[in-house]
C-alpha cells in the first residue's frame, strides 16, 4: 500500500528548513507522496528514512529508455491520465516491423522505406524510432543477420522479437555493437522469464514482459524485477482492440491512482488491423490509451505521417500554445527590394505561411510579432496582436535598414487594422489573402 502523506512526514527531519524548495517538511510529505517530489532533494534525510522512502519516491510508472545517444527514446515516467491535467511528457514510441523471412531484396526495400520515415513538421524533426524485428524464419543466424543489417544501415533502434532466448543471444554475439545500442527484447513470459531477464541483464538492455491478462502480467513482473532488471515494457496480450484498450487504460490507471508497482511500467501493442489503415486508426486509439510504443506493419509514409502527426499533437502541452521565436525571417535569397509579410508566432500559422511563401519562389521576408503563441484571429480579439505591437516590432526588426521600401503585407483576417498600422509605423499596409493557401498566387500577381 502506498504511503499517505503523514506516514512520509514522520521520516522527515521536520527542520523545515526549506532546503527542499517547499516550506514545510509536511508540505514536502504531500509533494512526496503525490509522486510530485523525489526524496534526494531533501539534504537532511537520513539512510534510515531514504531506505524507507524509496519506495513512495520513486515514480508511479517507471523510466525507462531504448536505444542510446540520439536515438535514445525514453518512455512511462508519466504522471497524469489526462493531458489537460498536466501533459504527457515522453512520446510514444513508434515501430515498424520486419519478418526475418523476407529475402534480401525484399528486406533492403523495406529498410529503404522505413529508414526514410522521417519529416519535418512544425520546425521539429518526427520519425519512427524502432524497427523490430520478428524471428518467423526458424534459422537464427538469419535473425542474426537482419538484426545486424537494421543496425547498421537505419535510422532505428532494433526491437527483438522472440520467444527463444537463444535465438535472441544469438544476435547479441554475432552483433558485438548490439549490446551499445540498448534495443529492446520481446519477450519475456511465464516459460522464458529466467533466462530473458538474465541476458537483459547481461547486456544491460529493457526488457518486454508478456503475459495473458492484466493479473498474470503483474504475478510475473516482480520475479523479474527480483532478478535485477528494472526496465520493463508491459503487454497484456490481448486479442482484439477493445482488450488492449482496456487493458492498456487499467495498467495506467493501477499505476498511477492506486501506486500498483507491479503495473508500474510503460506498455506496448500492436495493431494488427485487417488493412493498413485499419491498422494506423488502432495505433492511434493505442497512442491514446495509454501506449508508450506502438507497432505496426505498414512503412509506407501515407500511412505512417498521420500517425507521426497525431502523436506530435498528443504530447505537447495543452496550457502552452507551441510559438516560435518572433523576428525576422528571410525565406529565399531576400535582396532589399524583397516583399515583406506579417504574421504572429504561433508555430503553426508560421510554418503553414512559411511553406506557402517557399511554395511561390517569390524571396520574401516574414516578420514574426510575439502574440504569445496565439494565432492571428485569437490574438487580435485578446489584444495580443494590435497595430501599436506591430509597429513596434517592425522598429525593433531594423526592417528600415534592411528593405529599401516601406511596404508590410499583412493577413487578409486583420485587414481592420491597416489603417492604426500605417498611422502607427508610417509604412504603407497592404492587405493579404486571409488564407495561407492563396499566397502563392498572391505573391507572384504583387511581385510580377
Amino acid at each position: 500500500m502506498a504511503m499517505t502523506a503523514m506516514d512520509i512526514y514522520k521520516l522527515l527531519p521536520k527542520t523545515n528548513c526549506g532546503k527542499c524548495g517547499t516550506p514545510t517538511c509536511l508540505a514536502f510529505a504531500m509533494q512526496l507522496a503525490n509522486k510530485k517530489a523525489s526524496l534526494d532533494q531533501c539534504p537532511d534525510a537520513s539512510d534510515e528514512a531514504k531506505d524507507s522512502l524509496a519506495a513512495a519516491s520513486e515514480p508511479p510508472i517507471t523510466l525507462v529508455k531504448i536505444g542510446a545517444g540520439d536515438r535514445e527514446l525514453p518512455i512511462g515516467n508519466e504522471t497524469v491520465l489526462f493531458r489537460h491535467e498536466e501533459t504527457f511528457h515522453h512520446g510514444c514510441g513508434i515501430a515498424v516491423q520486419v519478418s526475418d523471412d523476407l529475402d534480401d531484396a525484399e528486406l533492403d526495400e523495406k529498410l529503404e522505406k522505413i529508414n526514410g520515415l522521417w519529416f519535418e513538421r512544425v520546425g521539429e524533426d518526427i520519425g519512427v524510432e524502432l524497427l523490430a524485428v520478428r524471428a518467423e524464419s526458424g534459422d537464427t543466424a538469419r535473425f542474426a543477420d537482419v538484426v545486424g543489417r537494421v543496425l547498421q544501415s537505419t535510422r532505428q533502434t532494433p526491437v527483438l522479437i522472440s520467444w527463444d532466448p537463444a535465438v535472441i543471444e544469438a544476435a547479441f554475439e554475432t552483433n558485438g555493437d548490439l549490446a551499445a545500442a540498448r534495443p529492446l527484447i520481446y519477450a519475456a513470459n511465464a516459460d522464458n522469464y529466467e533466462e530473458m531477464a538474465g541476458l537483459a541483464k547481461k547486456y544491460n538492455v529493457p526488457l518486454a514482459v508478456y503475459a495473458e491478462g492484466i493479473d498474470a502480467l503483474a504475478e510475473l513482473t516482480p520475479k523479474i524485477k527480483e532478478l535485477g532488471v528494472k526496465e520493463l515494457v508491459l503487454d497484456a496480450g490481448g486479442e482484439n482492440m477493445m482488450q488492449v484498450m482496456s487493458d492498456l487504460t487499467q495498467i495506467r490507471r493501477q499505476a498511477l491512482k492506486a501506486s500498483f508497482r507491479p503495473l508500474g511500467y510503460p506498455t506496448i501493442a500492436f495493431a494488427s488491423g485487417t488493412d493498413a489503415r485499419a491498422s494506423v486508426l488502432e495505433a492511434t486509439t493505442y497512442m491514446s490509451k495509454y501506449a508508450g510504443i506502438v507497432v505496426i506493419d505498414s512503412c509506407e509514409a501515407p500511412h505512417v505521417l498521420p500517425l507521426l502527426t497525431f502523436r506530435q499533437n498528443l504530447y505537447t502541452d495543452p496550457r502552452v500554445p507551441p510559438a516560435i521565436e518572433a523576428k525576422l525571417y528571410e525565406v529565399g535569397d531576400v535582396t532589399p527590394d524583397s516583399l515583406v509579410m506579417m504574421t504572429t508566432n504561433f508555430a503553426l500559422t508560421y510554418f503553414t505561411v512559411l511553406g506557402e511563401v517557399e511554395t511561390s519562389k517569390i524571396p520574401a521576408y516574414i516578420l514574426v510579432v510575439d502574440t504569445e503563441g496565439q494565432s492571428v484571429l485569437t490574438a487580435y480579439s485578446s489584444e495580443n496582436l494590435s497595430a501599436e505591437k506591430t509597429a513596434k516590432a517592425m522598429k525593433d526588426s531594423g526592417l528600415e535598414k534592411i528593405v529599401n521600401h516601406k511596404r508590410v503585407i499583412i493577413p487578409g483576417y486583420v485587414a481592420i487594422m491597416s489603417g492604426a498600422l500605417e498611422a502607427e509605423s508610417g509604412w504603407d499596409v497592404t492587405v493579404g489573402p486571409r488564407e495561407a493557401s492563396a499566397i502563392p498566387p498572391y505573391l507572384r500577381k504583387f511581385a510580377g
